[in-house]
């Protein structure tokens, strides 16, 4: 039986190493990123960018997901994407922050000008 776990564990890891995208930059905490989406509308796709501040980031293969907050009218809004995702076309960071911490979940509590990072240049 535990041979038999362990080689129905790398025959998941081979296929999976097969949907990995390697195109991703290297995403950290605290980073300001765009991300292109594809969106279907009846027949037609469209990429749809949505940007905001990476607040978590668990990463577990091809399942790596990252969670993206943004304030709009006066309302955070958080999203939470599959990294290799087939539907996600494009990711770009615009800026890199300072944090000392895995998860940024405080942000959550702030609001206004409270909720700025110190950029982290390099």
């Amino acid at each position: 039986m535990q041979m038999n776990l362990k080689t129905n564990h790398s025959i998941i890891s081979q296929v999976e190493n097969k949907f990995i995208k390697t195109n991703i930059p290297d995403i950290q905490v605290g980073d300001s990123i765009e991300i292109g989406v594809l969106i279907q509308e009846g027949n037609k796709e469209r990429v749809q960018i949505s940007e905001g501040v990476v607040i978590s980031k668990n990463n577990a293969q091809l399942n790596t997901t990252i969670t993206i907050r943004k304030v709009l009218q006066n309302i955070g809004v958080e999203k939470v994407y599959l990294v290799h995702s087939p539907r996600i076309t494009s990711i770009t960071i615009k800026r890199r922050s300072k944090v000392r911490k895995a998860k940024l979940y405080y942000l959550r509590q702030r609001s206004g000008k409270a909720t700025r990072l110190k950029q982290k240049f390099y």
